[in-house]
């Protein structure tokens, strides 16, 4: 069944977009250039759970990439990247009962979509076709990392509480 799109859903929403922006801007230092070590990556497994958190995803990395150095292209391809894997993160949880599985499965979508869009995007940005594939190595890596190391411990939080 279709979630209804009502005040709640728009208010569930726009504080995941809210903490993913405040997250990214907080460690800007961290959440742009290179080596991304965005916090708000993380909540990239909120999908699996909510699905407010797929259009909150999306506009709070809209809004994360105002600042990036690499403008509207940026903007548009690094928040399409997110959507798409919000999105087949949702997909996953809506299917897989299973909490290690789901999770583990729900996670890579985030990882691998944005280790092979961030690094294009800076390809298109004129960055160079070799810095490609040790910038996909580090995403996969960073990605990893934020989703899985602090995504986990999100994940079977929320578990916990919305199946006591």
């Amino acid at each position: 069944m279709a979630k209804k799109i009502n005040a709640k859903f728009i208010c569930k929403a726009g504080v995941i977009a809210a903490l993913y922006t405040a997250l990214t801007w907080a460690f800007s230092a961290l959440s742009y250039g290179i080596i991304q070590l965005r916090p708000g990556e993380a909540l990239c497994i909120l999908p699996l759970f909510f699905i407010e958190s797929v259009p909150g995803l999306f506009v709070g990395c809209i809004l994360a990439n105002s600042l990036s150095a690499f403008g509207v292209i940026d903007v548009v391809l690094g928040s399409l990247a997110t959507l798409i894997a919000a999105i087949c993160t949702y997909l996953v949880g809506k299917n897989i009962k299973n909490l290690a599985v789901k999770t583990l499965m729900g996670g890579i979508f985030p990882v691998i979509i944005n280790a092979f869009i961030v690094p294009a995007i800076w390809l298109i940005c004129g960055v160079g076709e070799a810095a490609y594939l040790y910038l996909l190595g580090i995403f996969i890596l960073n990605e990893s990392l934020l989703v899985y190391i602090l995504g986990l411990p999100l994940a079977f939080t929320i578990n916990r509480f919305l199946y006591k």
